[in-house]
């Protein structure tokens, strides 16, 4: 039953010294207050990386070329070499549990004013893609459609431009499919504008790129049928990284190259990047509950100290309560509610205050990131509701556990000695 009178004594034994009653507290504050903090703050790191990255197929892997670095098959150390479209139906044809093979070509370089329309120009990364690379890095369709398999077929004079590309070269609003832009020089038709999602850059971002049709690339580049980069994805049921040597060995032996050569065929392998992401997370994860677990429990120490500092000053008090008839549980349950209010109220001010903080932080951060168009790199830092109902089961065993150890003290003391106690 709810007992009024008891809450008020509860109440009053904490506010008599109001002074020391606030810097016990604080120690708790502070304490759940640097938990949700340093917790949330995590989340906003992680929040914001893998927000960066959530467009991109995790289990994908790019390869490219280096000069080799043995000697093979009369070919001396140090030869150049450069994949082929044919590699492409090779690697498919030789490994089945392989889902996309997507030949990549950088041409041209950011020249300046490389991209001309009318009297407005820029300076942009120019592309050569296929259709599947939107399986591994896929862009939000502003306008028009993406590169297609006709394209690629009849090597059409067609291009996707980024979407800074078309804040530069066309007025917000202006619908620029079926207009002609010159790159480096040839005329290209606008088919689409697309909007990266990712903060994967490879040869530049996507939003000041410029894409075309890789055979396009190939003829009006005169790089024959060379391929710089093949973006490669595995099925589902199969990890990526299980295929990374297999692939590696059919590139060396397409192109005569010894299948122990370290440096010739270079790759980096996403799904590794995000299993790393993922432990590192977790690391950091555990480091903040324990650093802030050890700062609550510090505060909890020093709870359960002033209730020992406040048994001594009620001794006499405590005495009478027991020559009157109080029982055990009577001065036990008397001094844990008070150890376990002081905890409880100082604990959900540290909770309810750290949330406050991290809202704040993320309206900043979202104020910012739409007036400056970027992606964020830190991102809505709150922490979950599993966390807040974990830490008032916390908050409530550490109430219990700093009243216990003065509580069993008060339950030591004798009437009769406490009379005599002055």
């Amino acid at each position: 039953m709810f007992d009024l009178d008891r809450w008020q004594e509860i109440w009053e034994t904490i506010t008599k010294n109001k002074m020391r009653s606030f810097l016990t507290a604080f120690g708790v504050f502070w304490g759940i207050f640097m938990l949700v903090v340093m917790y949330g703050s995590g989340n906003g790191l992680r929040n914001g990386i893998m927000n960066g990255i959530q467009s991109v197929a995790t289990n994908s892997v790019f390869y490219w070329t280096n000069n080799t670095t043995e000697p093979y098959k009369g070919f001396k150390k140090g030869r150049s070499w450069l994949m082929r479209s044919k590699d492409i139906e090779i690697i498919k044809s030789k490994i089945p549990e392989v889902e996309v093979v997507s030949p990549m070509l950088f041409g041209g370089g950011r020249t300046p004013k490389n991209t001309i329309r009318g009297e407005k120009s820029g300076s942009y990364n120019v592309k050569g893609l296929n259709p599947d690379y939107v399986k591994i890095d896929k862009p939000d369709i502003v306008y028009g459609r993406y590169i297609n398999d006709i394209d690629i077929q009849q090597r059409r004079k067609a291009v996707v431009i980024g979407y800074n590309a078309y804040e530069d070269l066309y007025k917000i609003g202006e619908n620029p499919i079926g207009t002609t832009i010159k790159v480096n020089g040839i005329y290209y038709t606008v088919i689409g504008v697309v909007k990266g999602n990712s903060q994967m850059n490879i040869n530049g971002p996507v939003n000041r790129s410029v894409m075309l049709p890789y055979t396009t690339m190939q003829v009006a580049y005169n790089m024959g049928d060379q391929v710089h980069v093949l973006a490669i994805t595995s099925k589902a049921s199969t990890s990526v990284s299980s295929l990374e040597d297999r692939i590696k060995g059919i590139l060396k032996k397409e192109h005569d190259i010894s299948p122990t050569d370290p440096e010739a065929v270079s790759g980096f392998n996403l799904e590794r990047q995000f299993k790393m992401f993922a432990n590192l997370f977790l690391g950091i994860k555990v480091l903040i509950l324990i650093v802030g677990l050890g700062t609550l429990f510090a505060g909890v120490v020093g709870v359960s100290n002033i209730m020992m500092v406040t048994i001594r000053e009620r001794t006499q008090e405590i005495g009478i309560r027991r020559a009157l008839g109080a029982t055990p549980f009577n001065i036990l349950s008397q001094i844990m509610m008070e150890s376990l209010v002081l905890t409880l109220i100082a604990g959900v001010a540290g909770l309810s205050f750290g949330v406050f903080i991290l809202n704040i932080v993320d309206n900043v951060l979202t104020a910012q990131s739409a007036a400056s168009n970027d992606d964020m790199f830190f991102m809505n830092p709150q922490i979950s509701f599993d966390l807040a109902i974990f830490a008032m089961l916390v908050l409530v065993i550490a109430g219990l556990f700093a009243g216990m150890i003065p509580a069993r003290k008060a339950l030591r003391i004798k009437a009769i000695d406490a009379l005599r106690d002055e």
